[in-house]
């Protein structure tokens, strides 16, 4: 919206579409690694509502023409935030929670933690920053774009990967990248909505780790890392596959 979309919410099933594949490879990375029974009845349940869901919704879209998938990637965005506002809104009234003071207490609480995690966050931008001015980030972009172009002709997805590739490192530092793809490429343009994509469908999972599991002490990291970054991996090709589908 701040970039001056056309419909700045028909990005958002795309990024729903991403997040469920890569919230699905994440859950069964973790399963297969700390080998939890597969067969266990309650999780069995849960994924198979989260496939119904995921088929039925799919299964919907594939009968749309493009433009009504813009349409109605908006539509369900601006209804979908809406109602999770009135939903947190009518839950606390029943559960008879002060909103207000809950808020304050919450935001009190995130206050202590941003300031304990200071010094991890300094050291994670250090290395973005000098990962950013060494030229590494541009080479690997490189590497990608001749190694997509022999196989295909179409590496306009390449263009957006800057923020793909910043995103398991540092949000804001994806952020600044998404903008930059959209300040050249244009914020419709397919570069510009795949970043974006990237950007809502994927985690920052070396900061994670690095900030939020310092601040707490925790360090053996055990398969963290690898289970967040096969997510990350599945949120990316996810992406680019159902950028190409919206947008073609």
């Amino acid at each position: 919206m701040q970039q001056g979309a056309v419909s700045p919410t028909d990005v958002f099933i795309p990024i729903l579409l991403a997040t469920l594949a890569s919230t699905v490879v994440g859950l069964l990375s973790v399963i297969v690694v700390q080998r939890i029974n597969i067969k266990d009845s309650v999780l069995l349940l849960n994924f198979a509502v989260l496939f119904a869901g995921i088929l039925a919704l799919v299964g919907y879209l594939m009968g749309l023409g493009a433009t009504e998938l813009a349409a109605q990637s908006s539509l369900i965005a601006n209804f979908t935030l809406l109602g999770l506002i009135v939903s947190f809104l009518i839950a606390a009234h029943f559960k008879k929670v002060n909103v207000f003071d809950t808020f304050i207490e919450g935001a009190s609480e995130g206050f202590q933690v941003a300031v304990k995690i200071i010094p991890y966050l300094l050291a994670m931008l250090v290395a973005i920053a000098a990962f950013r001015a060494s030229g590494a980030l541009d080479y690997l972009l490189m590497m990608i774009k001749n190694l997509v172009g022999l196989f295909s002709s179409d590496t306009r997805f390449v263009d957006a990967m800057p923020t793909a590739l910043m995103k398991p490192f540092s949000g804001s530092g994806a952020r600044a990248m998404m903008l930059e793809t959209m300040n050249q490429y244009g914020v419709d343009s397919f570069a510009g909505r795949l970043a974006a994509i990237f950007q809502g469908s994927t985690e920052t999972t070396f900061y994670v780790i690095a900030v939020y599991f310092g601040s707490v002490g925790i360090k053996h990291t055990r398969h963290a890392i690898g289970c967040g970054l096969m997510a990350d991996m599945a949120g990316i090709l996810a992406a680019i596959s159902v950028c190409y589908w919206f947008y073609g």
